[in-house]
C-alpha cells in the first residue's frame, strides 16, 4: 500500500502516519502552512516524526487562507475557545465552539492537493487524521465525507486515488491506545491550537487529547 499522509503532528494524523507506515509505504507526508496559529510547531513536530520513520516530508504554504478571517485559528484578533467556553461532553456547546475554529473547506482543499501529489507519485491512497468525536461537530471529518470525496477523485485523478483513514470510527482514547501499540512518541506530537513553547492544555484540542492520554494512564499536561 503506497500512500501520501496529511500530517499536522496532531494526535489523529500522527497515529495515521504510523499506521500507514505499519501497513505499507508512505511515499510522502504533507504539512500545510495555511497561516494557522500553530503552524510553526506543527511543521517542527511533523519534521521530527517523519525523521523518526525516515519518511519524506514536504511543507505546502497556502497563503490565500489568510483571507478566511472568520476562523480564530487564522485571525488572531478572534479568541480561540478555551476551557471556560468548552464542554467536550456537551454536543450543543461543542457545535457552538466548533464554529469559532472552522476554516472554510480546509479538509476539502487539503485532500484535493494531496490527491494531485499522490497521483504524480503513483500512490494509491491519501490519508488524513479524523476521529469519531470531532466528526460530530465537523462534517468534513466524517466517513461520509471521505466516501463522497472518493467519488469525486475517481473523476479527477487518472489512477483513481482514494482516501483512507484508520481512525474515523475511533474516539481519542482509542486512538491513543492504538498509538501506544504502534509505539508513537507522543511527546513529539502537537495537539494544541496555539504555538506556545508547550501545549496550552486549555483549548478544545488539548482538552480532548488530555482526556485521551489520562484514560491510557499517560500524563503530558
Amino acid at each position: 500500500m503506497k500512500s501520501v499522509v496529511l500530517l499536522s503532528a496532531g494526535l489523529d494524523s500522527t497515529v495515521n502516519l504510523f499506521e500507514a507506515h505499519h501497513h505499507g509505504e508512505v511515499l510522502l507526508a504533507l504539512t500545510f502552512d495555511y497561516g494557522q496559529r500553530a503552524a510553526a510547531q506543527e511543521i517542527k513536530k511533523s519534521k521530527v516524526l517523519c525523521e523518526t520513520l525516515k519518511i519524506p516530508h514536504q511543507v505546502i504554504p497556502l497563503g490565500f487562507f489568510k483571507t478566511f478571517l472568520s476562523s480564530s485559528l487564522i485571525n488572531r484578533d478572534l479568541k480561540v475557545p478555551d476551557k471556560n467556553d468548552v464542554k467536550i461532553d456537551e454536543l450543543n456547546t461543542s457545535q457552538r465552539t466548533a464554529k469559532a475554529v472552522w476554516v472554510p473547506n480546509r479538509n476539502g482543499i487539503f485532500l484535493n492537493i494531496a490527491a494531485g501529489i499522490a497521483e504524480n507519485l503513483k500512490a494509491e491512497f491519501i490519508i488524513p487524521g479524523f476521529n469519531i468525536e470531532e466528526a460530530a461537530t465537523f462534517p468534513d471529518n466524517t466517513d461520509q465525507f471521505l466516501k463522497a470525496l472518493d467519488v469525486s477523485l475517481s473523476f479527477s485523478t487518472a489512477n483513481g486515488v482514494k482516501t483512507m483513514c484508520f481512525t474515523t470510527a475511533l474516539n481519542k482514547t482509542q486512538i491513543v491506545k492504538r498509538g501506544l501499540e504502534l509505539q508513537v512518541p507522543f511527546a513529539n506530537i502537537w495537539p494544541c491550537y496555539h504555538d506556545h513553547e508547550k501545549w496550552c492544555g486549555k483549548c478544545e484540542s488539548c482538552l480532548r487529547a488530555k482526556r485521551a492520554f489520562e484514560s491510557n494512564s499517560l500524563h503530558f499536561f
